[in-house]
């Protein structure tokens, strides 16, 4: 039983944005990590994003019974309640907001608070179902932990939080649409007007090289604007070169499938080691740029 409240809140998603929350701290602490409150962002992120996850599945258990990756979930199969599902999410917001608010700071829980709305209300209640602007919208919740991780140690929103707030959510569209052509039937079946379904495949991969290359001039603000160092820009800018070459690949893939699950496997690859990279990535002294 306790490994089905486990995946109820979807440890893929937890770790994914526990690496991005990683990722933002690191950045922001430019080499001088203080370990307590690494340790409070990351438990209090990755309980409000548990908590946004298991509301999700109560919200998505229609959608979730008509695809094959979702049909075996916990709800679905009536093994835990919808009840027992949203106090369990109460516990775990409850507490992880408290963490932000009272151990880390108000930005952390502003961003932490805009992530969760946005991914609860915005994108599970209306967008997933009725536009095919979904996944934009649905980027902001995604992009929300790595400026959460920052704004914990820099207990401001300048300039490098912007950036990473905006790549992070360029990131998210390849990413997810990536998804949604591996799993095309399962979207098309679950009636999501996701893009490659509402739209074509073809203008799906046309908009993946779009964001790509647009997550690439973004983020290679950080050194622009003197946040990160000359390693920084060669490792980022080899890892997004193949990411791009990966999305031209997709225009005469034989297997779309094949092509889908290779790029999206990669899009997890690099985001994860950008975020590591962070921890390398610093210069001394910090920049004192604008704050907002």
């Amino acid at each position: 039983m306790l490994k089905k409240y486990l995946f109820l809140t979807k440890p893929g998603i937890l770790f994914g944005n526990f690496v991005t929350t990683l990722g933002g701290f690191f950045l922001a602490a430019q080499g001088a990590v203080e370990f307590l409150l690494l340790l409070y962002t990351l438990l209090g992120t990755t309980l409000v994003v548990a908590s946004g996850c298991v509301v999700n599945n109560v919200i998505d258990q229609d959608i979730d019974s008509k695809m094959q990756r979702t049909q075996n979930r916990a709800l679905v199969k009536k093994t835990i309640t919808p009840l027992i599902a949203l106090i369990y999410a109460f516990v775990l917001g409850l507490v992880g907001f408290g963490i932000l608010w009272f151990l880390v700071n108000a930005y952390a829980f502003a961003f932490a608070a805009l992530g969760y709305i946005v991914y609860v209300v915005l994108y599970s209640m209306w967008s997933k179902r009725s536009t095919i602007h979904q996944t934009l919208i649905g980027s902001i919740s995604g992009a929300s932990p790595p400026v959460i991780g920052y704004t914990a140690v820099a207990h401001q929103f300048d300039i490098a939080a912007l950036l990473v707030f905006l790549a992070y959510a360029l990131w998210q569209m390849p990413h997810s649409w990536a998804i949604a052509i591996y799993r095309f039937e399962d979207y098309k079946n679950a009636g999501i007007p996701i893009l490659p379904v509402a739209r074509t495949v073809l203008r799906t991969k046309i908009e993946c090289l779009i964001y790509v290359v647009l997550f690439t001039l973004v983020l290679n603000g950080l050194y622009c604007f003197g946040y990160t160092n000359i390693l920084f820009l060669i490792t980022f800018n080899a890892l997004c070169a193949y990411w791009i070459y990966l999305s031209l690949l997709g225009f005469k893939a034989e297997n779309e499938q094949l092509w889908a699950k290779r790029y999206f496997l990669y899009s997890v690859i690099l985001i994860t080691a950008l975020s590591m990279s962070f921890g390398i990535s610093y210069i001394s002294p910090a920049p004192n740029l604008p704050i907002f």
